[in-house]
């Protein structure tokens, strides 16, 4: 087994938070809002914001370093390490947000959304890998 990247997995959820912060915010801000049924005003009164933020990064650190162990462990060409970042996302992450959208009756344009959003920045997080090798 080679040694995990460390590298890579302190940066990779960086560049899927901030996939996330384009994602939520310049693309597809009002639809989500809309598809949750949450104004403007909810998103940001009487919740802490920056503790939702460090959680999500911090899960999605939980996310990168399984992801890294996997690496480490396998040793996957750059090509691999990319179709395993996405497989997690199209495989594992979208369908298990899919099962929990069907019994909460949502929309299917709110799993499109952030299930794109997994595609994307686990894509992300992948190419990170790729090129800190």
């Amino acid at each position: 087994m080679v040694p995990i990247n460390w590298l890579a997995i302190v940066l990779a959820p960086l560049a899927f938070f901030a996939v996330g912060a384009i994602w939520y915010t310049a693309l597809f801000c009002k639809t989500w809002q809309r598809e949750v049924g949450l104004s403007t005003e909810q998103l940001t009164s009487g919740r802490n914001m920056m503790l939702i933020m460090g959680t999500c990064l911090l899960l999605e650190f939980v996310v990168v370093l399984m992801l890294g162990h996997l690496f480490a462990r396998l040793q996957p060409s750059d090509h691999v390490k990319m179709m395993m970042a996405t497989g997690f996302a199209l495989a594992i992450m979208s369908p298990a947000i899919g099962i929990n959208y069907l019994y909460q009756r949502r929309s299917l344009k709110l799993f499109l959304i952030d299930a794109g959003h997994f595609g994307v920045g686990m894509s992300a997080v992948g190419l990170v890998f790729v090129l800190l090798g």
